[in-house]
C-alpha cells in the first residue's frame, strides 16, 4: 500500500482507539474522596483558594465525563485530588 491509502486507515485507528478508552471510576473516587477529606478537614475555611479550585477541577471532570470525554474526566480528576490534597495540607497546617 502507498503512503496515502495508509494514511486514512491510521487516522481511523487513531480515532477508534481514543473511542475506547475506558470510564476513569478509579480516578474520579479517588478525587472525590480527597475533596471529601479536605472538606473535613476545614479547608473550605483555612485554605479557600485550594479548596475551591479543587471543588472546581472536580466539577470540570465531572462534566467532562458525562460528555464521554474519557481522557480529560481522567486529567481533571488526578488535578482535583491534587489540589485537594494541596488544600488539607494547608488547613491542616492552619490549625
Amino acid at each position: 500500500m502507498t503512503r496515502k491509502k495508509l494514511l486514512p486507515l491510521f487516522a481511523l485507528l487513531a480515532g477508534l482507539s481514543a473511542a475506547c478508552a475506558s470510564i476513569p471510576s478509579q480516578e474520579m473516587s479517588d478525587a472525590r474522596q480527597a475533596v471529601q477529606a479536605a472538606q473535613e478537614a476545614d479547608a473550605g475555611t483555612l485554605a479557600p483558594e485550594q479548596f475551591s479550585e479543587a471543588q472546581r477541577l472536580l466539577e470540570e471532570a465531572r462534566g467532562a465525563l458525562s460528555l464521554g470525554n474519557y481522557s480529560a474526566a481522567r486529567d481533571y480528576a488526578l488535578l482535583a485530588k491534587e489540589a485537594a490534597i494541596r488544600a488539607r495540607g494547608q488547613a491542616l497546617g492552619a490549625e
